[in-house]
């Protein structure tokens, strides 16, 4: 990918050294590293201990050994004749900014629109990188065909999550995407709730939601079973959740906009006398982050376009007593969405 001919105008240069658009740019993981990106050629600057490996693996980018970096950096400007620079802004902290500005040359631009380019750049998944978040989606749905099979009465939260992650570990994942979240009974009304000591009761709702990591890529996804018999409304309200996931599903596609489908399936749950109980977005964007642009909100009008990956999760959650959600990845594609999560989601009695 020839970033270079992409950026934002008036601007000579970039410099990205966070972690994520390092990757991203250059294919190389790594802890440290610092592109340069000009408007004739990217250049990753990168230390002893990452030199072998990404000298083997880097793409569409030379590999400098890292020696006195300001000076590296100053050299290449002067080399292609650099007068204006910028940095993604947004992950580069104020220390490093002042470093950058007394030891560089040329006159650094604020808003210089780096940040947004990456952002639009990523937002479409090429065929590799859809291949990682499939191959991650793949073992997330593993885990949750083993889990299911292990879950019972008396276990605790952490218990469980520690067992998910365990396996899917063991079956091949580089890392999670997140910290997994195993909430039952009454702990299932927190959305982003921590596992903890207690035990699953019969007739709890546990909901779990992970993900892992393949080729830097995540995956996402979230389940709600039931441990043996539950009450109508519980069934009901897992059945409005379900409703709303297929809907959302269902509205994806080229050319929507994101905040639209974000209020039509949220009209679905606000109808069904839940409205207040879903108080966050419906979705969001998945790669090399767990949450990524676009996003399925009210404050996001993006219109998506094919290679999109976006999670779908409504959820209706009643403090004190049990919550519900059920989410999904989909891929935009030219003419609908294919959705890549194959776990069940009809209700599961365990």
């Amino acid at each position: 990918m020839r970033i270079c001919d992409k950026l934002p105008q008036g601007v000579d240069a970039a410099i990205i050294s966070d972690e994520k658009n390092r990757q991203y740019l250059t294919g190389v993981r790594s802890s440290a590293g610092t592109v340069v990106v000009t408007r004739d050629e990217t250049y990753l600057i990168i230390d002893f201990r990452y030199i072998e490996m990404a000298r083997q693996t880097a793409v569409d980018c030379q590999v400098l050994l890292q020696g006195r970096l300001y000076q590296q950096i100053g050299e290449l400007f002067a080399a292609h004749g650099v007068k204006t620079w910028g940095l993604c802004d947004s992950l580069t902290d104020l220390a490093q900014l002042r470093r950058y500005q007394k030891q560089l040359p040329g006159a650094f631009l604020e808003d210089s629109g780096v940040d947004g380019l990456l952002q639009q750049l990523r937002m479409c998944k090429s065929e590799v990188e859809l291949g990682f978040i499939r191959q991650a989606q793949q073992l997330t749905d593993d885990c949750f065909s083993y889990i299911t099979q292990r879950i019972a009465a008396g276990r605790s939260e952490r218990d469980i999550a520690l067992d998910m992650e365990f396996y899917i570990r063991r079956q091949g994942a580089q890392g999670v995407s997140f910290d997994f979240i195993v909430v039952s009974g009454e702990n299932s009304s927190k959305p982003h709730g921590v596992p903890g000591e207690r035990l699953v009761q019969p007739g709890d709702f546990i909901t779990m939601d992970f993900g892992c990591t393949v080729g830097g890529y995540c995956s996402d996804m979230t389940r709600t079973v039931a441990v043996g018999q539950v009450t109508d409304e519980q069934r009901q309200v897992y059945d409005i959740v379900l409703q709303a996931n297929r809907l959302g599903v269902q509205l994806a596609g080229p050319g929507v906009a994101c905040d639209w489908v974000d209020a039509q399936v949220r009209a679905l749950i606000a109808d069904a006398g839940y409205g207040e109980c879903f108080g966050h977005g419906l979705g969001h964007g998945v790669g090399l982050d767990i949450h990524e642009e676009p996003a399925f909100s009210p404050s996001c009008g993006t219109l998506t376009r094919p290679g999109m990956v976006i999670t779908v999760e409504p959820g209706i959650y009643l403090p004190g007593r049990f919550g519900v959600r059920i989410e999904d990845m989909v891929v935009i594609t030219r003419d609908g969405c294919t959705d890549i999560t194959r776990s069940p989601k009809e209700l599961l009695a365990l």
